[in-house]
This record gives C-alpha cells, structure tokens and sequence, in this order.
C-alpha cells in the first residue's frame, strides 16, 4: 500500500513538473540581455531618440517654432548671415540657436531631421531584410539552376558599390518624386545582397537537418517547409544581421544627403544639414557640431545595442570565451597550488624521509660495517 502510495506520488509530482511551462525564448533572450549593461545603455538612448523624432511636432509646438519659417531678423547680414547673440542666436525662443543666413530653428529642424533619417534608414532595413530572406531560401531551396542563377545575382549586387550605384540612380530620378521615399527605396533595394548570402548559407546547413528532410520527404511544399521549420531558425541571425545594418543605413542616408543627391532643402535631415554646415564651422560651430553629434550617437547607440543583441540571441561564443579563460585559470591555479604543496612537502621532510628505501638500506648496511 505504501509503495501504491509513493508511485502515485512520484506520478503527480512527474505530472506537475510536465505541465510547467517552459521558459520561453523572449524571456531567455531578455535575461541574457540584462547582463550587458552597454546594451541596455544604448536601447535607452535608442528609445529616446525614437520618441523624440515620434513627439518631433509636440516638442516644435512647446518651443513655439518650426523647421521651415526664415527669420532674417536673427542673422547680421553685414557679416554674411551669422546669427546674432552668443552661442548662435540661443534664447528663450530659440533653444539651440538658429541657422546662419536664414535664421531657421535649429532644434526643430534637428528633431524633425531624426524622423527623417530614422524613417529612411528603417524604410531601407525592411527592404534588405525582406529581399534577402526571400532570395536567400529561394536560393538555398530551389534547385540546381534556380541556386546557380540567384547566387551570381547575389554577388553582383553585393560587388556593386552601394554609394556609386545609389549616386546614379538618385541622379537620374525626377525631383519631383518624394526625395527621403526615394532614398530609402534606393538603398533597400540595392543593400540587400548581404542579407540573401547570410539567409542561404544559413538554409543549406538547416535543410539537412533531420526534421527539415523528414518534412521535406513528407510532401510538404517549400513555402510550407520555409515558414515551419527554416523561419524560426532563421529568426535570430536575421535579427542580428539587421541589427548591424541599420546604423549602417543611417550612415548612407547622411553621406548620400552631404554628397548632395539626398534628401533636398527644406526638408530637413542631419546629413543635409552637415553639407550646409561645413563652411560654417568656425562662425557658427554648433551648427556643424549639433547634427553631427546626433548622428555619431545614434550610429553608436545602435552598433551597441546590435551587438548585444547578438550576444543575446546567440551567446556561445561568449560563453566559450568566458568558460575557456575560467577553466585556463582554474587550471593554472591548481598546477600553482600543486607545485607549493609539493615543495613545501620535501622542505619540511626530514634528510631520513626524503630518501629513497634503498639510499637507507645502503646507510644502514655501512652503519652494521663500521660497528
């Protein structure tokens, strides 16, 4: 009766722990992710700078301003259109000073810039990421000829140069057309050979898994075989991948604005406010330093905040890393501790212990001899 007792027991605990839910992957990824404090620093200041450029018309509408009125008034026409008052023209109504010859608001035109720049760059991200996942299991599904073709597509957009080949293309196009949606379509539809490289090495190694052939030899069609059993795999290198290539994009918007095919006057961006801001830099240095520092923090915020998510989505390299230099310490440390001991052993031995059995035979022997 007791031993009925105690299966039963032992049957319901079995029961209890199966029916706990495990511990799921977001709540995994978001433990991993609170260790790397640089990462959470960064998705702050991430954050913020979202806000901001979503609250861009809240906050023009506390000032009291916005990106595109002139203020001739604010600007000494005498010296060349510099603002006027210390520090470029700051005041009450102006917080960050006004722009050099036409005394535009610098802080509206600043956040409404972050909309712009964000909004491309992330426009040009979705692009790349739907384009290479799409080439990429296409490629690495498909047959023979379908990979043959793709994979020699892939490598001529990721030989292109991306800068020359969106110069053109930008060159070429009406101005009329919206300037930050052409920007961001060129870039998407250009950038996204890296990301189909990755997708297909990353299926070939998948589909020769044995669930992925079980499902293949089953029947199921590629799309049905892709959206089950290779999407979810594939969510984290992706994850990662985008990660990376959105401060990047940032980058190619602003260089694309400064070179002057970019986003156009007066719609602001902080690469088109780098191009007017070059030759103002010692009459007006907090017009150049302003966009510039916004750029260089965010492009920063995000290259972090891409890295420690992809530690968090895939941490085994910094677990082999951590795990190796601790054992390499252990290691070292026992060898240490085993020498001391050792040592210190034959040091405190005395000149009978620390001699062989047959080195006291041999004493003994002349010992007996010379008695």
């Amino acid at each position: 009766m007791s031993e009925a007792l105690l299966a039963s027991e032992h049957a319901g605990a079995d029961a209890v722990t199966a029916a706990a839910p495990a511990t799921s992957g977001a709540r995994q990824f978001w433990r991993r992710l609170r260790t790397r404090r640089a990462a959470l620093v960064a998705g702050a200041v991430v954050a913020l700078l979202v806000l901001v450029a979503l609250a861009a018309p809240l906050l023009t509408a506390l000032e009291g301003q916005d990106p595109t009125t002139y203020h001739p008034g604010l600007v000494d026409s005498a010296r060349g259109g510099v603002p006027v008052g210390p520090f470029g023209g700051m005041s009450a109504e102006h917080w960050l000073g006004v722009e050099p010859q036409t005394g535009r608001d610098l802080f509206a035109r600043l956040v409404y810039g972050a909309r712009v720049s964000l909004g491309v760059a992330l426009v040009a991200t979705f692009l790349q990421v739907v384009l290479g996942v799409a080439v990429g299991l296409t490629s690495g599904l498909g047959g023979r000829w379908v990979d043959l073709a793709l994979s020699r597509a892939t490598d001529v957009m990721v030989a292109l140069p991306l800068m020359v080949l969106a110069l053109g293309l930008l060159a070429v196009v009406p101005s009329g057309f919206p300037r930050p949606v052409l920007v961001a379509l060129v870039v998407g539809l250009v950038g996204w050979g890296g990301m189909a490289k990755l997708v297909r090495a990353q299926t070939i190694t998948l589909k020769s898994l044995d669930h992925v052939a079980a499902a293949r030899l089953s029947g199921w069609r590629a799309v049905g075989v892709a959206r089950r059993e290779l999407l979810p795999a594939l969510a984290a290198p992706v994850i990662t991948y985008a990660a990376l290539l959105f401060p990047s994009n940032i980058v190619v918007e602003a260089a694309l604005s400064f070179l002057g095919v970019g986003v156009k006057p007066p719609t602001a961006s902080w690469g088109q406010m780098l191009t007017s801001a070059d030759v103002w830099y010692q009459a007006a240095p907090q017009y150049l330093l302003l966009p510039a520092a916004a750029l260089f923090t965010t492009v920063l915020a995000l290259t972090v905040l891409g890295d420690g998510v992809r530690t968090a989505l895939d941490p085994r390299a910094a677990s082999r890393l951590r795990v190796g230099a601790k054992r390499t310490k252990e290691n070292g440390g026992a060898e240490r501790a085993g020498r001391t001991e050792s040592l210190t052993k034959t040091e405190q031995a005395g000149p009978t212990e620390s001699l062989t059995k047959t080195e006291r035979a041999e004493r003994a022997e002349k010992g007996e001899t010379s008695a």
